[in-house]
């Protein structure tokens, strides 16, 4: 084996051995000892729940990125490596952090003298050992308060921390499917909530929206996501048992007071048979060839956790290619100064321009759900949530950078 990837492999080395006992604050270094062995510097930057900076790990580092304007921005928007020049000479190589397809933030590589920053090995080794470190990443979550902090451009309420602990992932993705969701406002989301879960070839997902924007609310929202999941997970996989499953829940838990407006779908990622159930919520919209082809409407049942009369699945047969997109009533209710909705045509608008700029769907949502905030003088009266699923052959081609 050559010297020099003797260096690379010595630094997955470091890696693994080191991450098995590692915190939170332990990765900054890590990662710098272990690019450190092929002569470059490293710099970890996280992305903020609101996706606007990139904020570094390391205390010392005072420097941090916009996602919007930047070349670290844009690593992380596009998912892709993007060079830039050193100012103190030689190139910096910016690339994505990722955990599997959801978006963490980029890694700062300083190259030596002399390196080529398109040279396919050199940029292959660099995204698998950055790949590496996402992962690991990922799992210190779970044990540390820093890491959450670094992501905090703003204090969380009580209802947020609970809300956003119960949550998946913002992105996954397989070679056929992209699920992504954003919430807004990310610091104090209340009763906004979503789910999903890919198994066997079957994708359920589903937003929430309960009543109220208080405490209460992110409880019933929470009880609500936790009795659907718990269902599933006890094998009931039909629409509406899980919806009675969550109509038990509420009810117990607050008869006649609480409620949730849902979505509830189930999608054979084989086929692209679609089946769903509208709970007194907006109906999803259906993109195709970039463009909104119709509304899933068929007939909508009260919300979960009120007595109400069963009602039947809808059905819809996908096409590949196609994008579903579904989203709370704060996302078409939100107001400008002069008291003039948003509205479905809005989202609609940009939805279909989106699309047709060719974005990867977290990228999507980011920016749709900026534009609300953006039309509401960036103060939202409700909480707003969008959830979008791509369907396709290619739908993980945008995911993961090109080396």
């Amino acid at each position: 084996m050559d010297d020099g990837l003797s260096r690379w492999w010595q630094a997955f080395a470091d890696i693994m051995d080191l991450s098995h006992t590692a915190t939170g604050d332990d990765l900054p270094g890590m990662l710098c000892q272990a690019f450190g062995r092929v002569g470059m510097t490293a710099e970890m930057y996280l992305v903020d729940l609101a996706q606007r900076v990139l904020a570094p790990v390391r205390s010392e580092c005072v420097d941090e990125f916009t996602v919007d304007g930047t070349l670290a921005g844009r690593a992380y928007q596009l998912v892709e490596m993007v060079v830039a020049a050193d100012p103190r000479g030689g190139h910096v190589l910016w690339v994505p952090l990722l955990d599997a397809t959801e978006r963490l933030g980029v890694v700062q590589l300083r190259l030596p003298a002399g390196a080529d920053p398109q040279d396919p090995a050199l940029r292959r080794r660099c995204w698998l050992l950055c790949g590496l470190v996402g992962h690991i990443t990922m799992t210190k979550f779970a044990y540390s308060d820093m890491l959450h902090v670094v992501q905090r451009s703003r204090p969380l309420s009580v209802e947020a921390e609970l809300l956003w602990k119960l949550l998946p992932p913002l992105t996954f993705a397989t070679d056929q499917l992209v699920i992504s969701a954003v919430l807004e406002p990310f610091h104090r989301i209340g009763g906004d909530g979503f789910d999903y879960a890919v198994d066997d070839g079957v994708a359920f997902f589903a937003v929430f929206d309960a009543v109220g924007h208080d405490l209460q609310a992110g409880i019933t929202t929470a009880v609500a996501l936790a009795a659907i999941r718990n269902g599933r997970r006890h094998g009931d996989h039909d629409l509406a048992s899980l919806a009675r499953v969550a109509d038990e829940a509420l009810m117990i838990e607050g008869p006649g007071n609480r409620f949730v407006t849902a979505v509830l779908a189930r999608l054979d990622v084989r086929t692209g048979q679609l089946s769903y159930l509208i709970a007194g919520h907006p109906p999803p919209l259906l993109l195709r060839s970039n463009k909104s082809v119709r509304s899933l409407q068929h007939g909508p049942r009260v919300p979960l956790g009120v007595h109400g009369p069963d009602v039947g699945v809808g059905h819809e047969q996908l096409e590949p290619g196609d994008r579903l997109l579904l989203y709370t009533d704060g996302i078409i209710e939100a107001r400008d100064h002069a008291g003039n909705t948003f509205g479905t045509d809005r989202l609609i608008d940009l939805a279909e321009r989106n699309a047709a700029d060719g974005l990867p769907a977290p990228e999507s949502l980011r920016r749709l759900s900026h534009a609300v905030l953006a039309y509401q003088g960036e103060q939202l009266q409700d909480d707003a949530t969008l959830l979008m699923l791509d369907w396709a052959r290619d739908a993980d081609d945008k995911m993961i950078p090109q080396q």
